[in-house]
C-alpha cells in the first residue's frame, strides 16, 4: 500500500488516471476543409470571375450551392467525432483505496500506480491491476472482451501473453464486479490501461471513404477538366469570329456551370438524407450519410457474437435427469425429479428477478427465469422453502450449498462444476429410488457433460443430501452426495439471425463471427445460424498473433469464426479483407469493438446493449440490436445507390445533350443556341427537381439477387457511359432540330428560344427514361413515383410560363412563340421518350 506522499509522487511521475484527448479541429477548420475539393475550387474561380465581369446571377448560384454543401459536410463531421468523450464516461467516478493504512474513497482520476484498491460486488473497476486477495470475485468484462459470462477471478498465475479474457489474476479498467470481493494493486492507469490502448487505436484508426465518394471525386476532376478545355476552345472560336471577348467568356462560364453538375453533391446528399429517414423507421440510425451508399457495396460482414447474433442473455437449454436429456421446452413439472431439479436450481441460487429486473450472475438468473416461464416464481419457491444454512460459492471449491426443509426432511442442495461434484457423489436418484452410483453411471454423466460442452453449453451439476436437524454446516458435509441432474445453458442466437445470415449469403455477402468468447461456444452458435459449415473454419486469435499482414490476407479467406480475439486482431482482420478489395461492415457493441468499427468501411453498433463508445465510432446504429436489420439496411443501401446512379445518368445525359447542341452550332458557324440565363434556369429548376425525385424512386427487392459491386468498379462503366451518350445524343438532336426550325422561321432569338424550350422540356421528359435500366413505358413502374410526376408538372408549368408570359421574355431573353411553335417544342421534347425507351428495349434484348 502507498502513503499519501508516495501517491502524490506517483501522480507526478505517471500523470492522472484519465484518458488523454488529442488536439481537435475547430468547427471553422472543418468547414473550410469542405472547400478543398477540386470541383469546388474551379467553381469558386468561375464565380469570382463572373462577378468581376458583371454576371451576378452566375456568381450567386455557384456560391449558394457550394456553401450549402460545405455546411452539410461540417455538420456530419462534427457529429461523428465523440468516441474519446464516451470512453471517459466509462471510467469509474470513485474508487476505494488503502493509503496510510486507512481505507478511503477518492475520485478514480487520483488512483495511481501502486495503489491498493478494494473491489466489491457492484463496483466499477477504476484501473488495471493484479489481484492481491480474492474472495469469489466475478467480473463482467464483456465491454472489453466480448465474452458474455462473468469471469471468475483467482490468485493463480497465468501464462505470459494469455488473451485478455484468460487473465484471471488481473482486473481491468472499464469492467465491473458482479460477485464477491477482492483487493488489487494498480499496475496501469489512464492511456496505459486496456481501455486506454483502445483509445489510442481509435485515434490512429482512419475512417474510410465509400466507393461512391471516391468515384464522384475522380469523375468530377476528369469531367471538369474536359468541360473547361471544351469551354476554352469555344471561347477561342467565338473571339476569332469577331465576337465580344466579355460575352464569349460569360457564355463559356455559363456553359461550364451548366455542364459541370455542381448540384450533384447536393442531390446525392439529399437522396441519402431521405434514405436515412426511411432506414430510421426500420431501426437503423445512420450517423454518417455516406454509410447508406456504402452498405449497398458491402461484401463482408464481421459480426460480434454476444448481443449481436445472440440475445446476450443466458438461457436454460436442457435438463439431464433420470438418465435422459430433456429440452427446456419439454420439461414436465408433473415428473417428480424434473420438478425437484427446478426447485433445487431456484433455492441454491442468489440471484433475483423481481419486477422484471435481474440481479445476479447470468447463469443463476437463467435458472430462475426458467422457473418463471414454468410458473414457479423464485420469491414464492424461496418463501415456501426458506434457506436455513449455506456455504457460499467459492472459486476454489467451485461449489455452493444451501439447506432447506423439503417434504418434511432437512435437505442440503449442492450445485457446482460437474467434474468437482462427481468426486463427491456416492449415489444417484432415478425415478423414486436412490441407489449406489456405479462406474457406468459416472461415465454416462461425463459423456453427457462432454456432449453439452461440445455444443458450446455451460453445464451445472446438482446433487443433494438429507441431514438430521443440523444447526451448522461445514465443508465436510459436502460429501456422500446424491446425484440429481445436470442443467445446460447458453446465450442463444436471436431468432432472426439464421434467416438474416442466409439472406446475406444469397446476396453474395460473407458473414464472419469475431468474438472474445471461447472457440467451442462461438463455433456452436455459428453452426446454428449457418455461418460455420466446418470446424476447420474456426480459429482462436492466438493463431493469427504472429502472422504477417501478407500471411493473414491469405488466411482469412478460409475462416468464418474467430474466437478469443483482442481489439488489435479485429482491426487486422478487417484490414486484411479490405486489402483483398472488399467493402467491410463490422458490427459490435462493446468498447473493444470501437477501433474495428471505425476501421471498417461501415461500422454498425448496437443501440440497446451497445456502449456509447461503440455507437460514436460507428457509422450506423441499430435501435433493435437485430442482425436482420443489417440485411434490410443493405437492401436499402443497394436501392439508394441504384437511385443515385439514375439521378447521375439523368444529369449527365441532359448536360451532354446541351454540350452537343452548342458544339454543333459552333462547328456549323451558327449563332450561340443558348443565353447564359437559359443555362442557369435549366441548372437550377428543370435539373434539380427531377434528379432528386429519381433519387426517391420506390425500392425493389430484386437488388438482393445481385452480387455486391467490386470496390474498384467505377460508377461510370462502359455500358453506363454508352447509355448517357445515346440518351444525350437524342436530346441534343431534338434540341438542334428545334433550333434550326426557329432559325429558318424567325432568326437567332426565335431559334434560341425554341432550342431552350426543347432542351428544358426534353430533360423533364427524360426523367421518366431514367427510372430503370429496362423500358418502363407500358408498366405500372412508369407512374409509381409521385415525386417525379410532381417535378415534371412543376418544371412544365415554369418553362411554359417563361415561354408564354410576355413580362418574363426580357428577363429570360426569349421571343414570343406562336401556338404551332410551342407545340413543336413540346412534340420534339416528347419524342425523346419513345426513342430512348426503344433503345432500352433493344439493349435489354441483347443482354438476354
Amino acid at each position: 500500500m502507498l502513503t499519501s506522499e508516495q501517491a502524490k509522487k506517483n501522480q507526478e511521475k505517471y500523470g492522472f488516471n484519465e484518458l488523454v484527448e488529442g488536439k481537435k479541429k475547430s468547427t471553422l477548420q472543418i468547414f473550410l476543409e469542405q472547400f478543398k475539393d477540386f470541383l469546388v475550387i474551379i467553381l469558386i474561380i468561375a464565380a469570382v470571375v463572373s462577378g468581376f465581369l458583371g454576371d451576378a446571377e452566375s456568381s450567386i448560384v455557384i456560391f449558394v450551392v457550394i456553401t450549402v454543401n460545405a455546411i452539410l459536410g461540417t455538420v456530419q463531421t462534427v457529429k461523428a467525432e465523440q468516441s474519446l468523450n464516451s470512453l471517459k464516461k466509462l471510467s469509474a467516478p470513485e474508487a476505494k483505496v488503502i493509503r496510510d493504512g486507512v481505507l478511503m474513497q477518492i475520485p478514480s482520476r487520483e488512483v495511481t500506480i501502486g495503489d491498493e484498491v478494494i473491489i466489491e460486488a457492484g463496483d466499477c473497476i477504476p484501473a488495471d491491476g493484479k489481484l492481491l486477495e480474492c474472495a469469489s470475485l466475478k467480473v463482467d468484462e464483456s465491454a472489453l472482451t466480448g465474452e458474455s459470462l462473468s469471469v471468475e477471478k483467482s490468485l493463480d498465475e497465468v501464462p505470459e501473453g494469455a488473451a485478455l479474457g484468460d487473465q484471471t489474476n488481473r482486473v481491468f479498467s472499464g469492467s465491473f464486479a458482479t460477485y464477491g470481493r477482492a483487493t488489487c494493486e494498480v499496475t496501469a492507469i489512464g492511456m496505459e490501461t486496456e481501455v486506454g490502448k483502445i483509445a489510442k487505436l481509435l485515434k490512429t484508426t482512419s475512417e474510410k471513404r465509400t466507393p461512391l465518394q471516391i468515384n464522384l471525386d475522380e469523375f468530377g476532376k476528369k469531367l471538369s477538366i474536359i468541360i473547361l478545355i471544351f469551354c476554352g476552345i469555344l471561347f477561342g472560336i467565338n473571339v476569332i469570329r469577331g465576337g465580344s471577348a466579355v460575352d464569349a467568356f460569360l457564355f463559356a462560364v455559363a456553359l461550364a456551370v451548366a455542364a459541370i453538375p455542381e448540384a450533384l453533391s447536393s442531390i446525392v446528399t439529399i437522396v441519402l438524407s431521405f434514405g436515412t429517414q426511411k432506414m430510421a423507421k426500420e431501426h437503423a440510425i445512420i450517423r454518417k450519410l455516406q454509410a447508406v451508399e456504402g452498405l449497398g457495396s458491402v461484401s463482408i460482414v464481421c459480426s460480434d457474437k454476444t448481443g449481436t447474433l445472440t440475445q446476450n442473455k443466458m438461457t436454460v437449454e436442457d435438463y439431464y435427469v433420470d438418465e435422459k436429456r430433456i429440452a427446456a421446452a419439454d420439461i414436465d413439472l408433473a415428473d417428480g425429479n424434473q420438478e425437484r431439479l427446478l426447485t433445487s436450481s431456484i433455492l441454491c441460487n442468489d440471484s433475483t428477478n423481481a419486477d422484471g429486473q435481474e440481479i445476479g450472475d447470468p447463469t443463476e438468473t437463467a435458472l430462475i427465469n426458467l422457473g418463471s416461464k414454468l410458473g414457479r416464481e423464485a420469491a414464492d419457491v424461496r418463501a415456501q422453502y426458506p434457506r436455513q444454512l449455506e456455504i457460499p460459492f467459492d472459486s476454489d471449491r467451485k461449489l455452493m450449498s444451501t439447506v432447506h426443509t423439503l417434504q418434511g426432511q432437512q435437505t442440503m442442495i449442492v450445485k457446482g462444476a460437474v467434474d468437482v461434484l462427481l468426486t463427491r457423489m456416492t449415489s444417484i436418484r432415478i425415478g423414486d429410488t436412490v441407489r449406489e452410483l456405479t462406474k457406468e453411471d459416472k461415465e454416462k454423466i461425463e459423456a453427457q457433460n462432454l456432449e453439452f460442452s461440445r455444443g458450446g453449453l455451460r453445464v451445472l451439476a446438482f446433487a443433494y443430501k438429507e441431514l438430521k436437524g443440523q444447526e451448522t454446516l461445514g465443508l465436510e458435509d459436502e460429501q456422500d452426495l446424491i446425484f440429481l441432474g445436470l442443467i445446460s445453458m447458453m446465450d442463444p442466437p436471436r431468432e432472426e439471425s439464421k434467416a438474416a445470415v442466409a439472406e446475406c449469403i444469397r446476396a453474395g455477402i460473407k458473414p464472419i463471427m469475431i468474438t472474445g468468447d471461447h472457440k467451442i461456444t462461438a463455433a456452436a452458435i455459428a453452426k446454428r445460424i449457418g455461418i460455420l459449415k466446418d470446424e476447420s473454419e474456426a480459429c482462436e486469435g492466438a493463431v493469427i498473433e504472429d502472422m504477417s499482414d501478407e500471411e493473414l490476407k491469405s488466411f482469412v479467406e478460409g475462416i468464418s469464426v474467430y474466437a478469443r480475439v483482442s481489439p488489435e486482431h479485429k482491426i487486422r482482420i478487417v484490414r486484411a479483407w479490405q486489402e483483398k478489395g472488399n467493402i467491410v461492415a463490422m458490427t459490435g457493441d462493446g468498447v473493444n469493438d470501437a477501433p474495428a468499427l471505425k476501421q471498417a468501411d461501415i461500422g454498425v453498433a448496437m443501440g440497446i446493449t451497445g456502449s456509447e463508445v461503440s455507437k460514436d465510432a460507428a457509422a450506423m446504429v441499430l435501435t433493435d440490436d437485430n442482425f436482420a436489420t443489417i440485411v434490410k439496411a443493405v437492401e436499402n443501401g443497394r436501392n439508394i445507390y441504384q437511385n443515385i446512379k439514375n439521378s447521375i445518368q439523368f444529369l449527365l445525359s441532359g448536360n451532354f445533350g446541351a454540350i452537343l447542341a452548342v458544339l454543333y452550332a459552333s462547328i456549323a458557324g451558327l449563332p450561340v443556341p443558348f443565353a447564359p440565363v437559359h443555362l442557369l434556369f435549366i441548372n437550377l429548376l428543370t435539373d434539380s427537381l427531377p434528379a432528386i425525385a429519381l433519387g426517391l424512386e420506390p425500392h425493389s427487392k430484386d437488388v438482393m439477387n445481385e452480387k455486391p459491386r467490386p470496390m474498384n468498379e467505377s460508377i461510370l462503366t462502359k455500358d453506363y457511359l454508352l447509355s448517357i451518350g445515346t440518351e444525350g445524343l437524342s436530346i441534343g438532336v431534338m434540341t438542334m432540330i428545334a433550333f434550326l426550325i426557329g432559325l429558318n422561321s424567325g432568326g437567332a432569338l426565335l431559334a434560341s428560344t425554341m432550342a431552350f424550350g426543347t432542351l428544358c422540356t426534353s430533360r423533364l421528359v427524360h426523367g421518366f427514361n431514367c427510372k430503370a435500366k429496362k423500358p418502363v413505358i407500358f408498366t405500372k413502374k412508369f407512374f409509381n413515383n409521385i415525386y417525379l410526376i410532381g417535378a415534371f408538372l412543376i418544371g412544365l408549368v415554369l418553362i411554359t410560363g417563361v415561354l408564354t408570359i410576355p413580362a418574363l421574355h426580357g428577363i429570360f431573353k426569349v421571343a414570343t412563340l406562336s401556338m404551332g411553335q410551342l407545340f413543336t417544342v413540346y412534340g420534339l421534347a416528347l419524342l425523346n421518350l419513345p426513342i430512348i425507351q426503344i433503345l432500352k428495349w433493344i439493349r435489354t434484348r441483347k443482354e438476354k
